[in-house]
């Protein structure tokens, strides 16, 4: 009998273990066999189809569709999300009808400054950079600081000396700076030089920023789920034009403009970068998401068309949920904006009334 008993309990004990290796194993196939989807942004702010002309409204679709495809396929081919979004930003970066390496705004010196981050949602580690200058891929040093050296964040000099030990691509200024950009930069300082024969400097500043239309928020980004379930957000930007005195904004900073988490979402933003920091945008909607357990439309709808909306700020983000789950809201009249979502279909949309989001959104046109 006992002998009996002892048989039992092992052909039990066995037939358990077998269970819990058969199903790590399928837990694995699945993990490894997950939905991939991506979604990418190229600036959100005063953008109407009255001010875009034909050719630029298609050269910009056209760039949004190439980089959103590039970052797919190397989700499609089993790549990280991380290798997704850095695929996208680098193309992004090289398209100069965004505001990120190629195309840049320019300071107030009509200088080209750049800013970049990158955050894994397994690990929760991040890289950053902020107004460096000379290398064609921002993103590329931001990773190296995540996967290469102890920090968080680096800037200016230091950044530009630590990155050079990776061998990444420099260009020099003038290949970064385009005729746009150069106009852009004329107009806001003429105006501001007008206004100052009224006003103070800083309400000068301040009404000239608010009122001129080509000040709009183009940064880029990119948030991608790969196979594995793994998140990823990436953050590339040239800042605010005619800054001054080494201004930073929200890009570069981890919780402000990137944030992933694997537990929640993967946030990349773009809009007034100094909002963005105070509210801790990126981060809110990932916590918000934990602490709530509310979908993620909902709670980055929360936060862009409410928050942000009540504290004056303007903007937008791409997100994605663990699931797979994409939205991307925005508070102002445009955002350049594409994604492939889980279920294979594509959007490229700039403008208020198109795209997904704009049947759930409150975007104000």
């Amino acid at each position: 009998m006992y002998r009996l008993a002892l048989t039992s309990v092992t052909r039990i004990t066995t037939a358990l273990a077998i269970l819990i290796v058969l199903s790590t194993i399928s837990w694995s196939t699945v993990a490894s066999d997950g939905p991939i989807a991506i979604a990418i942004h190229g600036g959100a702010g005063t953008i109407s189809r009255d001010q875009m002309s034909t050719e630029r409204e298609a050269a910009i679709r056209g760039e949004l569709k190439k980089a959103l495809e590039a970052g797919h396929a190397v989700l499609a081919e089993g790549g990280s999300s991380l290798d997704a979004v850095t695929a996208a930003i680098r193309l992004l970066e090289d398209a100069p009808q965004f505001n990120a390496g190629r195309g840049a705004v320019l300071t107030e010196q009509g200088k080209v400054e750049m800013d970049a981050s990158i955050m894994d949602g397994r690990t929760l580690e991040a890289g950053a950079v902020a107004s460096i200058t000379g290398l064609r891929h921002p993103i590329d040093a931001a990773r190296h600081v995540m996967t290469d050296s102890p920090h968080v964040m680096l800037m200016g000099k230091g950044a530009e000396t630590f990155a050079s030990q990776f061998d990444l691509e420099t260009m020099d200024e003038a290949w970064f700076i385009t005729d746009f950009r150069r106009e852009q930069l004329r107009q806001i300082q003429a105006q501001i030089e007008d206004a100052q024969t009224q006003e103070n400097e800083t309400a000068a500043l301040n009404r000239t920023s608010s009122k001129d239309s080509t000040a709009w928020y183009s940064t880029v980004g990119a948030v991608a789920i790969d196979h594995d379930g793994n998140l990823a957000a990436a953050t590339s930007t040239g800042g605010m034009s005619n800054k001054r005195w080494g201004r930073v904004g929200d890009s570069p900073i981890i919780g402000a403009g990137t944030y992933a988490n694997n537990q929640t979402c993967a946030v990349s933003a773009t809009g007034h970068g100094e909002y963005f920091i105070r509210h801790v945008v990126a981060y809110d909607i990932c916590a918000r998401m934990a602490y709530t357990a509310r979908p993620l439309a909902h709670t980055a709808d929360v936060v862009v068309n409410q928050v942000l909306k009540a504290a004056g700020g303007s903007g937008g983000v791409i997100a994605i949920d663990r699931f797979g789950r994409i939205t991307m809201p925005f508070n102002t009249p445009g955002m350049y904006r594409a994604a492939i979502y889980r279920d294979g279909s594509m959007e490229v949309s700039i403008y208020g009334d198109e795209g997904r989001d704009q049947k759930n959104s409150t975007n104000a046109h």
